[in-house]
């Protein structure tokens, strides 16, 4: 870790109101970006098609997102701005907006474990399950001591395989099951090749140990060793708006959070609002979103009822308090993170220096996100301010171009009435004006 770290400030004053190119400069200037790291992002071709073609099979081209920057957002007291690759609107003016409402009031706070992963190694063909159970725990140092054999660099670093769980399925459809966990600190990065590598050197003695026949040996996407926490607490009075209180407005966000509380049905769309802070800080910065989304739901789902990620509740000041924990295995090493030039410099605008870090600040903006979701849902309804954003969408659609979209869009956005056929006649009348 760097003795000095990189200082900036997150309120970035006016700047929905700029042009993308003049957004690129502020942020190159506020983030301290190289110019070389400036032009990638602003490059529509930053992914030239030969480095596409080591990264993945049967390339044919690439696939872009819109990049947006999160503003406002204070982190245990040091300010980040946020990289999100999203195709959605709301999303990063939302966490943006909850973001400066936070930062008034001390911002997020966050903490995480260690980043522990776990790789299954899974044993059949055997008929004294909890006997084999207890021949893998006698032989935990010597388990340790392959699997570290795997990764002299990583133990190096300060990780490896530091413990084994061993877990008894007694009554499956395909016999008994016994499962080994090892649980391996990976450090800065996300882990599956680390812990798929371990998993399979020390197959070979497992089935020494215990007489019967390894099959899967592979990492779980469950990763409830390797959480990141955060926390916001906002008085009423923050939350008010002209039409509503404070008070009604925190009495509207408890109802709605505790709907996600009690019903699946209502917790996949409440979590599915949390993912849509997440997995676009997990897109820009080259990380496998896949396997967040997974971890997270199957992490919602750990009690046998599928429910809220987050918790939200009213304190003894009469502050609203919101918090998030859930499993982040994110990676600063490895994969698209250094193989990707958007990637790369999306990491240098969050200047982030571990992987704990980038999942706190992650798990912050989902945190965000959510507060931006419930405070629309206890109000006005979500459609209100997320129209008014997909208006532009609308425009475009409609064939405006240039500066019509922003013409277009605000006459939708004004009359309360988004539609793509209104657009055309909107676009129809300044062209015929003309």
């Amino acid at each position: 870790m760097s003795a000095v770290r990189r200082s900036l400030n997150s309120r970035l004053e006016g700047y929905r109101n700029k042009t993308p190119e003049q957004r690129l400069e502020q942020l190159a200037e506020a983030a301290g970006l190289a110019s070389e790291d400036a032009a990638t992002l602003g490059d529509p071709a930053a992914l030239e098609l030969a480095r596409a073609n080591g990264m993945i099979e049967n390339v044919i081209g690439t696939f872009q997102l819109p990049m947006g920057i999160a503003t406002n957002f204070t982190v245990n007291g040091r300010d980040y701005l946020i990289p999100m690759a999203v195709e959605e609107p709301s999303v990063v003016a939302a966490a943006s907006y909850m973001a400066r409402i936070a930062r008034d009031h001390g911002g997020f706070q966050t903490s995480s474990t260690a980043p522990v992963m776990r790789a299954q190694v899974q044993v059949l063909g055997i008929t004294d399950p909890y006997g084999a159970r207890l021949k893998i725990l006698a032989a935990r140092e010597q388990i340790l001591e392959i699997a570290n054999s795997r990764d002299a660099f990583l133990v190096k670093l300060g990780g490896g395989c530091k413990d084994i769980e061993v877990h008894v399925f007694p009554d499956t459809r395909r016999g008994a099951m016994v499962v080994l966990h090892l649980l391996v600190d990976v450090r800065d990065a996300m882990g599956a090749n680390a812990v798929n590598t371990m998993a399979e050197a020390v197959a070979p003695t497992i089935e020494e140990l215990t007489g019967g026949r390894v099959r899967l040996r592979i990492l779980s996407n469950l990763a409830d060793r390797r959480l990141s926490r955060a926390r916001v607490r906002v008085p009423q009075s923050a939350l008010a708006t002209k039409e509503f209180s404070g008070e009604r407005m925190v009495e509207g966000i408890l109802d709605a959070h505790e709907l996600a509380v009690i019903d699946p049905y209502r917790a996949a769309t409440h979590n599915k609002g949390i993912m849509n802070g997440i997995d676009p800080v997990i897109v820009a910065t080259g990380n496998d979103w896949r396997a967040i989304e997974a971890g997270a739901h199957a992490f919602a789902a750990r009690s046998g009822t599928y429910t809220s990620l987050t918790s939200w509740e009213v304190d003894t000041e009469g502050c609203l308090v919101g918090t998030l924990e859930m499993p982040m295995a994110v990676g600063l090493v490895g994969g698209a993170t250094k193989t990707h030039p958007v990637a790369q410099a999306a990491l240098k605008i969050l200047g982030v220096e571990s992987a704990q870090e980038l999942g706190e600040i992650t798990v912050a903006v989902g945190l965000a996100q959510n507060m931006a979701a419930l405070r629309a849902l206890a109000t006005e309804g979500i459609q209100r301010g997320h129209m008014a954003l997909h208006a532009r969408n609308i425009a475009i659609v409609a064939g405006a171009v240039g500066n019509e979209i922003e013409v277009v869009a605000g006459r939708l956005a004004e009359d309360h009435d988004v539609r793509t056929d209104r657009a055309r006649e909107i676009l129809a009348e300044m062209r015929g004006s003309d």
